[in-house]
């Protein structure tokens, strides 16, 4: 509660949300109010949980058609960009450590290992920044952005994992194995997710005729909740599956939620509605936990390399991986590159990661976790409060897109209409500046009108103005409004 009600108050300072609520947590933790938590275990088994749900709601909303032309930019940011970073921060984290008046001090492999812990993105406190000012972004770079914070934990997920099992081994991990984990991982773990995304699809319709075959008609709304609880039901089990198959569990739901929210999924809405709540409050959760499982004093003796290592991955280690991988896609603009580069956020996921090596009792542990925890709260800081400055000053804003939610009206799923929304300029008032000078298309029509803050009833007499908003109903059969 405390959580949610302060961050409110973050929209108006442009803090991102999440890091308030890490904050909230820090001050009700040990050296606050003192709420003792300190279990490693516990804290990594309630990150999972929440990772999974969060991917699958980010993956249920991931439209294909919007990322389709930014599909190979954002992948190879989520996998080489990944790996780049690894690499480039690991090896300064290493010359670090060989420094006489650093208190660090890493061979070459756990240095590998911290930086892979926070080598993946987190754009959910990004678009929160974004959303709540109503900015949009030029050139395709929201879709990419989402595609890749979406993508890229699974790769930092297996970097992590086999770098500690290396270090395990006293460093006799071969290459041709690390090649052939990751090969494994990927290839079992986009398997499962593509065939549970189906067998998902199938449990929801077998439950829709299941309750049609009933003399007792269902409750409709209860049939919708019915729905998605055995949705989130088979979002675990397709991690449970994936993980037992040595395949990477995150990156299945990942997959899972992209396959059911680019089909004919009955009760969509409710779906949707549903895991963006969960969602939400699985970051909250994980946020407030992971602030509750800090100890800001120990944080305090590792903050001078924290800040270099931070620096460094803002500075260096980020824009150097981004530009590497997009020098093959020449239509990418270098303001958009270096946008790109600048909203390389850590959040939650880094801190859950290093979570792993105090598990496993990886030397130096203790300090990987205070340093991915303090580097978060940099990169919070610093990016998150800068984002919109940074997008304003490489001139790539544009107003955002019209969303039918502005109008607070919805459809039932098994209706064959859908809702759109347009947003009027000069040259569609070029005929009159009425709905009856506008000749909609038989078939559509224009339920509500938006004029700033205020709503209107539609009739053929009312004045349109360049910048109102229209909510057109279509049938299914015409598709979507001529945005012309």
């Amino acid at each position: 509660m405390a959580g949610v009600l302060i961050g409110k108050t973050s929209y108006r300072i442009g803090l991102p949300v999440l890091l308030v609520f890490l904050l909230v947590g820090m001050g009700f933790g040990t050296d606050g109010l003192g709420i003792q938590f300190s279990d490693m275990h516990t804290a990594q088994f309630i990150g999972m949980i929440a990772l999974c749900i969060i991917l699958f709601s980010g993956g249920f909303d991931t439209k294909l058609s919007a990322i389709k032309p930014v599909l190979g930019p954002g992948l190879v940011l989520s996998t080489v960009g990944v790996l780049l970073t690894a690499l480039f921060t690991g090896l300064f984290v290493w010359w670090l450590s060989g420094m006489s008046w650093t208190n660090i001090h890493f061979a070459f492999l756990p240095s590998l290992l911290l930086a892979a812990t926070m080598s993946s993105t987190d754009s959910a406190s990004v678009f929160g920044i974004l959303g709540s000012q109503k900015m949009g972004l030029k050139q395709n770079l929201r879709p990419m952005l989402e595609l890749e914070s979406g993508s890229n934990d699974p790769m930092a997920y297996m970097l992590t994992i086999i770098l500690i099992e290396t270090i395990q081994l006293g460093g006799s991990l071969s290459v041709g194995t690390v090649l052939w984990q990751l090969v494994l991982q990927f290839g079992i773990g986009t398997a499962v997710g593509l065939g549970m995304g189906r067998l998902t699809l199938w449990l929801i319709q077998r439950y829709r005729r299941m309750g049609a075959d009933s003399k007792a008609q269902e409750d409709s709304d209860q049939a919708a909740s019915m729905i998605s609880i055995l949705t989130l039901g088979a979002v675990f089990l397709t991690f449970a599956i994936s993980t037992q198959l040595q395949g990477n569990g995150y990156l299945s739901v990942y997959l899972c939620g992209i396959v059911l929210g680019n089909i004919n999924v009955p009760s969509r809405r409710g779906i949707s509605k549903f895991m963006s709540g969960m969602s939400w409050l699985s970051q909250i959760v994980m946020f407030l936990m992971l602030g509750l499982l800090v100890n800001p004093r120990e944080m305090l003796d590792v903050a001078v390399v924290s800040v270099l290592i931070g620096v460094f991955m803002i500075v260096l280690g980020r824009p150097l991986s981004v530009l590497a991988c997009l020098l093959p896609f020449r239509k990418i603009s270098m303001r958009s590159r270096y946008f790109v580069s600048w909203v390389g956020l850590r959040g939650a996921v880094p801190i859950i990661f290093a979570t792993y090596p105090v598990i496993a009792h990886v030397e130096g542990a203790g300090q990987i976790f205070n340093i991915v925890f303090f580097v978060t709260l940099l990169s919070l800081m610093i990016q998150g409060t800068t984002v919109i400055s940074a997008a304003k000053r490489l001139r790539l804003t544009q107003a955002p897109e019209t969303d039918t939610s502005d109008f607070g009206v919805e459809l039932a799923d098994d209706l064959p209409t859908s809702l759109s929304a347009i947003v009027l300029t000069p040259s569609h008032l070029a005929n009159g500046n009425t709905l009856r000078d506008m000749h909609l298309p038989a078939g559509q029509l224009v339920m509500m009108i938006k004029r700033g803050n205020q709503h209107i009833v539609p009739n053929g007499t009312v004045e349109l103005l360049p910048g109102d908003a229209l909510l057109v109903i279509s049938e299914e059969k015409l598709g979507q409004v001529d945005q012309k």
